[in-house]
């Protein structure tokens, strides 16, 4: 494949446009064809990629011969139907958005198209990119400042979920529960950083402030807006997840502890920009902080992000060092880093701690409904 490649966008709402702005970065990309139902949104994005041409169907942008490559960001709900209509039209690369599915019932058949499959699927897992977490991974697995992992904490303190297209983001029979839609990414670092699977979740979680006031034809929402959460995994380290999306008053988002028997790493990474109140100056800078044992002394350093990347999406900059290496997977120069095996583990584990802060019992991750290797297959 030539150097140059050309996109077809599934869905074009939020995340979408964020696609759209980063992939306008990429040497030699461009976006020919966009399905997005809303006209709203699918304006939105045409002025974003004014030479794309407007599909009238999924189909469409699949079966266009100006298509090398396709970007899923419809509403979760969407995915797994989506993904196996594309598969029964053609093969072609794709970049999936998060969660991958959000039924348990579609796991094991998502894995199955995955095993079969002739051509990348590569699931957005943004955090994974972003700098200052980058860089707490290379910390972690190369294991100078901590030795191994025993304990790994992330916190994040955030603005509540924002409104789409019909708010469908509201209840869980689309989002597949706010620790589908919003914690996979979490999930998916656990499994990343501990460089095992999990065995164990446990969680507790509530609707206490977001959206009550809300009403439509559904109802109430019902998506959770706290929560923790607590995973073991086969090798004998533990996780912990602390969500709050009503304390968008931090001055970080997110942030990453890891504890080995040398030291602990952190990071601090900040929310969008622009939602950073302008009369108390600049955002803050993504930190690292290495705290060893033995001499004691933390020693902090700025992790900062690309004004460009940093300014194409509210992300950290993330968006855009992901679709550098989806693009060089599409051409045959890199390898998929997130498969769609991991973004389903994640999302299992997701679904496993949503069924675990309603019923009030520890999920067993070896036996039972939510058995990883039973869903996923080797990997």
């Amino acid at each position: 494949m030539s150097e140059s490649v050309r996109y077809g966008l599934i869905g074009c709402g939020m995340m979408g446009q964020e696609h759209l702005r980063n992939i306008a970065l990429l040497p030699g990309a461009s976006v020919t064809r966009i399905f997005e139902p809303d006209h709203a949104m699918a304006d939105a994005s045409l002025a974003l990629a004014p030479s794309a041409q407007r599909a009238a169907s999924l189909a469409e942008v699949v079966q266009a011969a100006d298509v090398d490559c396709l970007v899923i960001t419809s509403p979760n709900f969407r995915h797994a139907e989506q993904m196996h209509e594309i598969a029964a039209l053609r093969t072609l690369p794709i970049l999936l958005e998060k969660p991958a599915c959000t039924a348990l019932e579609d796991v094991a058949r998502l894995a199955e198209l995955g095993r079969h499959y002739g051509a990348p699927i590569w699931v957005a897992m943004e955090y994974r990119y972003m700098p200052p977490v980058a860089r707490l991974a290379q910390e972690v697995h190369s294991q100078t400042h901590t030795g191994p992992m025993h304990m790994l904490a992330i916190r994040e303190h955030r603005f509540p979920f924002l409104v789409k297209v019909g708010d469908w983001n509201r209840f869980n029979q689309y989002t597949g529960g706010t620790l589908v839609e919003k914690c996979c990414h979490f999930f998916d670092l656990m499994r990343h950083l501990t460089r095992s699977e999990p065995v164990r979740v446990f969680a507790s979680a509530s609707v206490a402030h977001n959206h009550r006031d809300e009403q439509y034809p559904e109802g109430t929402p019902d998506i959770l807006d706290n929560a923790f959460v607590i995973l073991d995994f086969a090798n004998g380290q533990r996780a912990s997840l602390d969500l709050c999306m009503f304390a968008e008053g931090s001055r970080y988002q997110e942030e990453i502890s890891v504890v080995g028997p040398r030291g602990k790493v952190e990071c601090f990474v900040p929310g969008p920009g622009r939602f950073w109140p302008t009369h108390l100056g600049p955002a803050p800078v993504p930190r690292l902080v290495l705290s060893p044992r033995n001499p004691k002394g933390p020693q902090e350093l700025e992790v900062p992000v690309d004004p460009t990347a940093l300014a194409a999406g509210d992300h950290n900059g993330s968006t855009l060092y992901q679709h550098q290496r989806f693009n060089a997977a599409v051409r045959g120069k890199g390898a998929v880093e997130v498969s769609l095996r991991d973004g389903l583990a994640a999302v299992v584990m997701g679904m496993a701690a949503q069924e675990s802060a309603r019923t009030g019992q520890a999920i067993d991750l070896t036996q039972g409904p939510f058995k990883l290797e039973a869903l996923l297959g080797h990997p």
